[in-house]
């Protein structure tokens, strides 16, 4: 074969994951980094394309051949709790990505649902089927119905990929996002070093029915049940929202005085954290949260909470559309079915 034909196919197989991986980043930032979009570091861009110039990179071909042809590929993207700062975080990294895939002249619907509803997700899924979307981006929920639907669309063509939290007893494609057990077993571990005497700790959880929070929940208690018996778990409570989340610290602080620490796997931190401030208790009880978004970073600046447990939501919002689109261009690049992000602990030295 001719030097420059095998030089040609060398190119063509060179993959934004590769890059990433000598890079020491995520697929996502190589591609935005490429692509000359903000968010990332200067220094860090410039390295990369050095990487991606080295290696001769080219941009997927098919993707470009969209732009030139009648086919339209259609990506629907659907975000519970999007009221939350997280999954407006989120929906940064989507819309960033929709921009992208539009660029090829693919096509991306973002729908967003406040709160979680099962139903609304099912209602929006069957208008993706009708309008042909070849590709679904989910925030799920645990429910059967809805495993089920994913099941029947993965069967007839759809492709799906799970964020934030996960189904994995579906036919999804994959899931990107944290390992939440492993985040629960990470604050267990933390609330046992800075509680060292024992002592009782709440859990205030967000909904019963997102598998993340749920996972979360369970790692947590399983670190400490095993690794710190002194402390004492109380009862798991749900709040959907800041109020519900405050006035749950406050009835519990009237049972239990003595309350020595509080681990929030999603949802309400605001609530929680003006309750304390107003009772003159930040300095008293433990905060280990999740999410680095809306007030979070604030409170741990000023020592209401003591941990955060930081996810890269941009990044579940942007590479899930992306590896989405990539994949109905015939040239996928993540091949695991866990597509696991970092687990960055933050605290007010590090912010």
């Amino acid at each position: 074969m001719h030097d420059n034909a095998k030089k040609g196919e060398q190119e063509m197989a060179v993959t934004m994951q590769q890059i990433a991986d000598l890079a020491g980043v995520s697929r996502g930032t190589v591609d935005r980094a490429l692509n000359d979009r903000g968010r990332i570091r200067p220094e860090v861009a410039e390295k990369i394309k050095m990487i991606a110039k080295e290696l001769g990179y080219q941009p997927n071909i098919a993707a470009k051949a969209l732009s030139s042809g009648n086919q339209i590929l259609r990506i629907g993207v659907i975000l519970q709790y999007a009221d939350t700062p997280t999954i407006q975080t989120v929906l940064e990294g989507a819309k960033d990505a929709k921009q992208e895939v539009e660029r090829f002249g693919g096509r991306v619907m973002i729908d967003q649902i406040k709160g979680g509803d099962v139903r609304q997700v099912l209602d929006i899924m069957r208008g993706y089927k009708e309008a042909g979307m070849k590709g679904i981006v989910l925030m799920p929920s645990n429910d059967e119905m809805l495993k089920n639907t994913i099941d029947r669309y993965v069967d007839d063509g759809i492709e799906i990929i799970t964020i934030n939290s996960d189904l994995e007893d579906t036919k999804r494609r994959c899931f990107v996002g944290q390992d939440n057990y492993a985040g629960g077993c990470v604050a267990g571990g933390l609330m046992g070093e800075i509680i060292p005497d024992g002592g009782k700790v709440m859990i205030i959880s967000g909904s019963a029915d997102n598998t993340a929070t749920v996972k979360r929940t369970k790692g947590f208690m399983a670190e400490l049940s095993y690794h710190y018996p002194s402390i004492k778990i109380i009862e798991p409570r749900f709040a959907y929202d800041n109020w519900v989340a405050g006035k749950l610290l406050e009835e519990q602080l009237e049972i239990t005085p003595d309350l020595k620490g509080i681990y929030m796997p999603a949802q309400g931190e605001s609530g929680v954290c003006k309750i304390l401030k107003k009772y003159e208790l930040e300095k008293k009880i433990k905060v280990i949260v999740h999410d680095y978004e809306g007030e979070n970073k604030k409170n741990l600046k000023e020592g209401v909470i003591d941990f955060v447990l930081r996810q890269d939501a941009y990044a579940q919002g942007y590479e899930s559309v992306m590896e989405i689109f990539h994949s109905l261009c015939g040239n996928p690049e993540r091949k695991e079915e866990f597509c696991y992000e970092d687990i960055v602990i933050k605290t007010r030295c590090n912010l």
